[in-house]
């Protein structure tokens, strides 16, 4: 089997702490930066912001939409991206947010996960709302090849909260989730750490969730411009410290698009969880 996910993550935590940079090139930065809103735009920008992250962390998060939005173009920045990202050493997490049914939750997964895949990345976000059991397709490949799925299951935007703590008889949508995915890696990979993660914000407001049950990573979205803080991931991953990769994207980005700059900013936050 090849190394797993969650295996790389250990190292890069190790080596270069946990934090993801989000690589979320909106319009509205690209013209910022002076780099204009077009593909030749995107293309500076992805040459710029990769050694960047190569020098500073271990961990990148490039959210497919803004790549998307320029067409083939942006894709084509957007494999480039990614593939220059891996071969620097970092961990590329991609967040599309993908989810499906049958055979064409198949063709995302040969899509995003697997050397073989176009737009190749360490580990891919997916949405569940067609239901967790739906997502074999996913599950199988991201095992087979050693990647990592992250289960959006507490996101961090506040309009989430209607369907994510909707109660059944037993539990709530992210209780299930969450005992659900741990479940699947109990049987994947009985005494460590599974290829199924989940997204999870990590606010102090909201109950508490089991997490260190469910024997996967987390994703914990929001630090920065979304009010969310170092201690906020703290203590709302207190019972597994060693298992969250805390992402921030627009607070570094609003440091560029000096180089120097933006090391020192990135470096900075990074600093308070390493």
């Amino acid at each position: 089997m090849p190394e797993t996910f969650a295996a790389r993550f250990a190292a890069v935590r190790k080596a270069r702490g946990p934090l993801v940079w989000g690589l979320d090139p909106s319009g509205a930065l690209l013209e910022d930066w002076g780099l204009g809103d077009t593909p030749d735009g995107l293309d500076r920008f992805a040459d710029l912001v990769v050694p960047v992250a190569a020098a500073t962390i271990g961990l990148v998060k490039p959210q497919s939409a803004f790549y998307e939005r320029h067409g083939w173009r942006g894709m084509r920045t957007l494999a480039r991206l990614a593939a220059a990202a891996r071969e620097a050493g970092l961990l590329v997490i991609l967040d599309v947010k993908r989810g499906d049914v049958g055979s064409t939750n198949d063709a995302y997964a040969q899509a995003y996960l697997g050397d073989d895949a176009p737009f190749a990345a360490d580990a891919i976000t997916v949405s569940p709302y067609l239901g967790l059991g739906a997502m074999g397709a996913f599950v199988t490949r991201a095992y087979q090849t050693g990647r990592g799925l992250l289960v959006v299951t507490r996101s961090s935007n506040p309009e989430g909260r209607a369907i994510q703590a909707a109660r059944s008889e037993r539990d709530t949508v992210e209780e299930t989730l969450l005992r659900d995915i741990g479940l699947l890696n109990a049987t994947l990979a009985p005494g460590t750490v599974g290829p199924i993660g989940a997204v999870v914000a990590p606010s102090t407001q909201l109950p508490a969730l089991a997490l260190a049950d469910m024997n996967g990573l987390f994703l914990a979205p929001g630090v920065g411009a979304q009010g969310y803080t170092p201690a906020d991931v703290a203590q709302t991953f207190a019972a597994c410290p060693d298992r969250v990769m805390p992402s921030a994207s627009r607070s570094l980005l609003a440091a560029g698009p000096d180089p120097a700059r933006l090391r020192d900013t990135v470096a900075a936050l990074a600093a308070q969880f390493h």
